[in-house]
C-alpha cells in the first residue's frame, strides 16, 4: 500500500470503514448491497464513508451500470489488498501501533456487541467463543506453528459469499508475555 501508516490508519480503522471492507471483501457489491448488509448504517453516512474509501484506493471502482436514469456503482477490495505493508508496521512507532491495537479492539467489541442484540443468541449453536492460552514454544516450534496455522486458514480465505456459507471474524492476537 502506498499510504503512509499514519494515512492508512487515519481512513481504514474508523468502525464503520472497518465495517464496509468486511462486508466487500471476497465481493463485489453495491452501495446497496452494503445498505442491506448494514442496515444500522444511516444511508448518508455509508455513502459518504464509501466515497471517502474509494477516493483512498482503499475501495475499487470496478463497474458502472445504467439502472434506469440512474448509475450504480460496484466495488471490491483492491488487488493490492488493506493491510499496512511489512515496512508501515515496521517504522510505526509504538503510539501507532496503540491506536492500531485500540481499533482492532473497538472492532471486536462492536461486533460482539451486534451479535448479543441478535433477537436469538445461542454461542454453542452459532460457533461464538473467545479464549485466551498461552502456548511454550521456542522460536522452531512458534515457525512450525505459524506455518501450519497459515496453511490450514489459507485455503479458506479463497471462499467467496455463496449460500450456506456465513461470514465468521476470525480474530488472533499473539504476543510475547513478560516472564514472571
Amino acid at each position: 500500500m502506498s499510504a503512509s501508516t499514519e494515512r492508512w490508519a487515519e481512513l481504514a480503522l474508523h468502525p464503520v470503514r472497518i465495517r464496509i471492507l468486511a462486508a466487500v471483501a471476497g465481493a463485489r457489491r453495491t452501495a446497496s448491497d452494503l445498505a442491506d448488509l448494514l442496515p444500522d448504517v444511516p444511508q448518508a453516512t455509508l455513502y459518504r464513508q464509501i466515497a471517502t474509501l474509494a477516493k483512498a484506493g482503499l475501495l475499487d471502482l470496478v463497474e458502472e451500470r445504467r439502472i434506469g436514469g440512474a448509475t450504480e456503482r460496484v466495488y471490491a477490495l483492491p488487488g493490492h489488498g488493506l493491510t499496512p505493508t511489512a515496512e508501515a508496521l515496521a517504522t510505526a512507532s509504538p503510539a501507532d501501533h496503540a491506536r492500531y491495537f485500540t481499533a482492532f479492539v473497538s472492532t471486536l467489541l462492536s461486533e460482539f456487541s451486534r451479535y448479543l442484540n441478535r433477537e436469538h443468541v445461542d454461542l454453542v449453536a452459532d460457533g461464538v467463543g473467545y479464549q485466551q492460552l498461552v502456548l511454550h514454544l521456542d522460536e522452531a516450534e512458534f515457525l512450525r506453528f505459524a506455518q501450519g496455522f497459515a496453511e490450514l486458514v489459507q485455503p479458506l480465505l479463497a471462499h467467496e459469499p455463496a449460500e450456506g456459507r456465513t461470514p465468521r471474524m476470525l480474530a488472533m492476537i499473539l504476543l510475547p508475555l513478560t516472564k514472571g
